[in-house]
């Protein structure tokens, strides 16, 4: 997916639609001169609604459209008639999206499932007309409710991708190497930092027709979760991840420092990440011999399950695919 494509953060400015005024109307026949109230209910305005589409994976249909607004609602009539209702907007949105309020920072809705539908903004509720009013006491009221108005916000959407294994890792660590080898995906790959500037999805086939979803996250930096780079940006998709698969590679200074660097962005971004299933990757093992990767083994984190691999040698891909496919199930 081309990197202008991708787009996981829009703001819209939302306006439901105004409910319909009841009816006021008083029968009048040749036969019936006062047949009293007969005034009918206005209609409600339109929902502003989001629905998930598993076919959609960026918000960039959404990128220049900056309004959204329902219809209101049509007033009530004569003969008990109602008033129509006025039509819904639905936005479909990829699987993952969050709206906030963009005031407030509240978050309103998330979507999650595909076909799922939840109202953003709920269109005014259409007012009573004449005839809910008469009583035996009062047989003529003249006055019926005018409809409610509708709501409007400005919301933010934001698109939180939705993967079973996050790749989590500093930039140049292999993980768009490892995607690419592991699944049909075909991110970009070179060699220097930042390569990967969003987020990539691949699915990865294990055996008898089993599969899962991984996704290469754009790599972390020291004091990402502060906001450096574009660290926000790129720490908010692992939220959705239910493995994180750590990347770092075997010719690191310090396996173990740089492990405890992205815990720690990791606990200040959110400090519920901490307790979702970890694996560690040691990355590039091809780089080093035999001796080496012996004198490795006694350098990695020893609480928490590490595989030694190579993308490039195809060295330990099998066994990190049983691995991540026991922590899944």
């Amino acid at each position: 997916m081309p990197s202008q494509n991708f787009i996981d953060y829009v703001k819209i400015y939302c306006s439901s639609g105004k409910g319909g005024g009841g009816s006021a109307h008083l029968l009048h026949l040749k036969t019936n001169y006062k047949g009293g109230p007969d005034g009918g209910d206005g209609g409600r305005g339109g929902h502003i609604i989001l629905k998930g589409n598993s076919q959609l994976w960026t918000l960039l249909h959404l990128k220049y459209h900056k309004h959204v607004t329902a219809e209101s609602g049509q007033s009530g009539g004569a003969n008990l008639k109602s008033g129509a209702e006025g039509k819904d907007v639905i936005i479909e949105v990829p699987l993952g999206t969050v709206a906030k309020n963009a005031d407030t920072g509240e978050v309103m809705l998330e979507i999650t499932h595909d076909g799922e539908t939840k109202i953003l903004l709920e269109g005014g509720r259409g007012g009573l007309g004449n005839d809910h009013f008469k009583s035996a006491t009062f047989q003529t009221p003249r006055f019926a409710q005018p409809g409610e108005p509708g709501k409007e916000a400005t919301v933010i959407l934001e698109l939180k991708v939705l993967a079973d294994v996050g790749l989590v890792g500093f930039p140049n660590a292999g993980k768009s190497t490892l995607l690419s080898v592991i699944s049909a995906a075909k991110p970009k790959i070179a060699d220097y930092p930042f390569t990967t500037l969003v987020p990539n999805l691949g699915i990865v086939n294990y055996k008898n027709f089993k599969s899962f979803v991984m996704a290469d996250i754009p790599g972390i930096i020291e004091g990402a979760s502060e906001g450096k780079g574009l660290g926000l940006r790129f720490l908010r998709h692992i939220e959705r991840n239910s493995i994180l698969l750590f990347m770092i590679p075997a010719d690191s200074d310090s396996i173990k420092k740089e492990f405890k660097i992205l815990l720690k962005e990791l606990e200040k971004y959110n400090p519920e990440l901490l307790s979702k299933q970890m694996i560690l990757a040691v990355t590039k093992c091809d780089l080093v011999d035999a001796k080496g990767l012996a004198k490795l083994k006694i350098k990695v984190p020893d609480n928490i399950p590490v595989v030694f691999i190579s993308a490039v040698a195809n060295m330990g891909i099998d066994e990190l695919k049983d691995l991540l496919w026991k922590e899944l199930n």
